[in-house]
Order: structure tokens, then sequence, then C-alpha cells
């Protein structure tokens, strides 16, 4: 078989600008749209953002009927909630504003309301789903994302707790990806400092985990049939440009946007950046933090953070990535180490003097600088984990195949215990 993996690039259409918005009735006009599923959370739907929708789709004549009751960080049950909705619907278009749990839930109801007949587990990444590629058409989407985070409007992922085996997975297809994401930065005005920062961490790790996942043509067997290449496919010219100029806006931007919810330049530039990563993200893939995120936030018990208006503990998708950030890069630097110090040093290090072979500590150490002025909690403990978890921990990483297969350095459990063990406690 040939080893060698072709390059595939996948990106929805993406159109930007302060109140694009309002926009939207006549794109669905175009699409010729008689009955629209509009997806939202019930925080959202009393906000500006639903409203400048709603006032676009109402100027524009569209009949639509809204689904508010996506839940903040998905589950099995709550993507088949929405899907039913959209089953019942008859819909021919779906708008999802929201976050990435929005986009994400929208995604799965548009696929699934496309293939009727199809078992909830048919799409879900393997092993835990059986993974088969989506040979159904699917309706236009059109995703206004609200915060600066999952760059879901641009990718073909989308994810959700299994509630059954306390982990998270999704589906993964380039089928799903949004038809086109409208990036309005008025919206991020409305997010509350922390879902600013928590939100910021998603679109740090997208950037370094792309930046440095394993190659693209370093993996093997290349597919039978093109259907069949994944969405995540190893790190590859195209994807480091999007990670790289990511970089940047993360570290001139993401402290201003927390800081100061005023500042329309850097929620505005995070948003961009958000979208940059996930272009990138979105054909490269992510590795360690998002493989090990699953279970941290799987396997919440009580914790619920500031500023998430939320009735279940939960661990914020950005924030149950960014713990084990300092960990995995020192880990994963013994590869390809010049990459990891020049992400240290677009982060702010000053890497003049620095030594090759210390690239993962210089890059844990800028890491750990970055979240500790962010206010970021103190480890795995602080968000009510302690090494009695770890075993459980390791057990969830273990099925993320998809992503764990793309780190650099391939990990043994032992590595993934002494991984979560080093996070348990950051500063």
């Amino acid at each position: 078989k040939n080893l060698f993996f072709f390059l595939q690039m996948a990106i929805s259409n993406i159109r930007y600008g302060e109140g694009v918005t309002k926009e939207v009735g006549m794109d669905l006009q175009n699409l010729g749209a008689r009955r629209v599923c509009l997806m939202t959370d019930q925080n959202l739907s009393q906000l500006p953002p639903v409203k400048a929708v709603l006032n676009s789709l109402a100027k524009h004549g569209i009949n639509f009927h809204m689904y508010d009751n996506v839940r903040v960080e998905p589950t099995d049950q709550s993507f088949l909630d929405a899907i039913n909705f959209a089953k019942k619907g008859e819909f021919d278009a779906y708008v999802a504003v929201g976050g990435g749990s929005v986009i994400d839930t929208c995604k799965a109801a548009n696929l699934y309301a496309a293939s009727p007949t199809a078992d909830f587990l048919d799409y879900v990444n393997a092993p835990i789903g059986k993974g088969k590629p989506v040979t159904v058409p699917l309706k236009p989407l059109i995703a206004v994302p609200t915060t600066a985070g999952t760059g879901s409007e641009t990718t073909g992922v989308a994810i959700f707790d299994f509630k059954e085996l306390k982990v998270k997975t999704g589906i993964a297809s380039r089928a799903i990806k949004p038809t086109l994401g409208i990036i309005d930065p008025l919206h991020t005005l409305s997010m509350p400092e922390r879902i600013v920062a928590n939100s910021g961490f998603d679109v740090l790790c997208h950037a370094l985990e792309s930046y440095t996942a394993l190659p693209y043509n370093m993996r093997g067997p290349c597919p039978s049939n093109p259907i069949n290449r994944p969405a995540y496919q190893g790190s590859n010219p195209i994807s480091d440009i999007w990670a790289l100029h990511a970089g940047p806006s993360l570290e001139s931007f993401l402290k201003r946007a927390t800081k100061n919810p005023e500042d329309r330049e850097a929620r505005a530039n995070m948003l961009l950046a958000s979208a940059f990563a996930g272009i990138g993200f979105g054909n490269a893939g992510v590795h360690l933090c998002h493989g090990m995120s699953y279970p941290i936030s799987g396997l919440v018990k009580t914790y619920k953070p500031k500023d998430y208006n939320v009735d279940h503990a939960l661990v914020p998708h950005g924030l149950s990535v960014v713990l084990t950030a300092p960990a995995v890069f020192a880990f994963t630097a013994q590869i390809r180490p010049e990459r990891h110090l020049k992400v240290a040093e677009i982060l702010g290090a000053d890497i003049r003097t620095a030594r090759i072979k210390d690239a993962g500590l210089i890059l844990a150490d800028t890491l750990r600088k970055f979240l500790f002025d962010l206010n970021v909690d103190d480890g795995l403990a602080a968000i009510g984990y302690s090494s009695a978890d770890i075993p459980a921990l390791v057990k969830g990483t273990l099925p993320q195949e998809r992503v764990t297969k793309l780190s650099p350095r391939p990990q043994t459990e032992d590595d993934l215990s002494a991984l979560f063990e080093a996070s348990m406690k950051l500063y």
C-alpha cells in the first residue's frame, strides 16, 4: 500500500465584518429556503446576536422555527433532542447562532435529518461509533459564531459528551462543515470575561497542536478511496500558515479582550484568530491536549465555572484543553523541538540564547506564565481532580485515537498517567 498521505484542504466559505449578520436573511432568500431551522441556546436567545439574526429573517420574510434548547457542552442526549426537532421540521436550511456547542449541535441535526434511517452511532468516530463516511446530501447550514473559540464555523467536526462512557467524542466529516460562516465581531461583545479567556485557550491549543502534530506525509497507509481520507490529516504546509497566523493575535489580543470587554479591536481580532486556527486544525487536526481534555470534561464532578449560566457541572472545553498544555508540550518537544521553540517565541518568550534541547521547558514556562496572567485555575486539582482519578482519566483518553495518534511523539498509558499527574498543579 502507498504509505504517502495526499493533502486535502477543506474549509467553509467565510464572510467577515462588523454588522455583517444583517445579510443572513438575504442569503437564505438566495438559497430559496422555505423552512429554516434557527438553533441557539437559552442564554443567547435573549442577547443581541440572536436579535440581529431575527431582525434579518423578519426583514426578508424568512419562515423559520427556533430551537433554543442546545446544551452548553452537548451530550449524546442533547444532540438527539435537536436531531428529533430537525427530523420533524423537514427544514431546507439551518442557521446556528452561538459558540461551538450550538454550531456542533446544528451540524449533527442537519446530518441525521438528512439520513433518517441512520443509527446514531453510525457516524460517530471509531472506536466508540462506526465512523461511516457520509454519502447523503445535507442542507445548507449558515453558522454565526458568538465566541472566539472553536472555529466550528470552518470545520467538519461536531463534539459531544457520550454520557454512558463518560467521555467526549464526536463526528468528523467534511460533509458536515457549514456552507457559510458569518463572522461578525459585534457578537463577541456579549461574551463575559471567563468565556472570552476559556474560548481563547481553545484557539491557542488549536494553533499549537496543529502546528506540532505528526506531519501528514508520515501517516499511512493512504486510504483506498478519497471519501475515507480523515478530516484530521497531520501538520501540513497549508495548515501551518493558518496556525502560525493565529499565534500573534493570541499574544497581543487575548489578555486585552479578557480584561476589557469594551476593547473592540481585541475582540474582533480574537474572532478572526479563532477562524484562522479553525482552518488550520480543521485540516491538520489536534493531538494530546484535546485527546486528554475529553475525559477531563466528561468526568467532571461538581465544578461550575464563573460567568457560565448553566444548571449542570461542567469544565468549559477551552479550560479542559489548556490545563494539560504545559505538560503536553514539554513531552512532545523531543520531536520537532524547533517548532516548539518557534511557538514559544510567538507567545512572547525570548529565545535568542535558547538551546534547542530546552524547547519543551521553554514553551511550558511560557504557557504557565500566560495562564497565570489570565487567572487560570491552578491545574486539575483546582477543578476537582486528584491522583486517584488518573486511571479513569487515562482510560477516557485511550478511545481518542483519532487525535492522540496525531501526537508527534507516541505515548504509552504510563506516559498519559505522568502527563495527568504533571497537570494536577500548574504554578
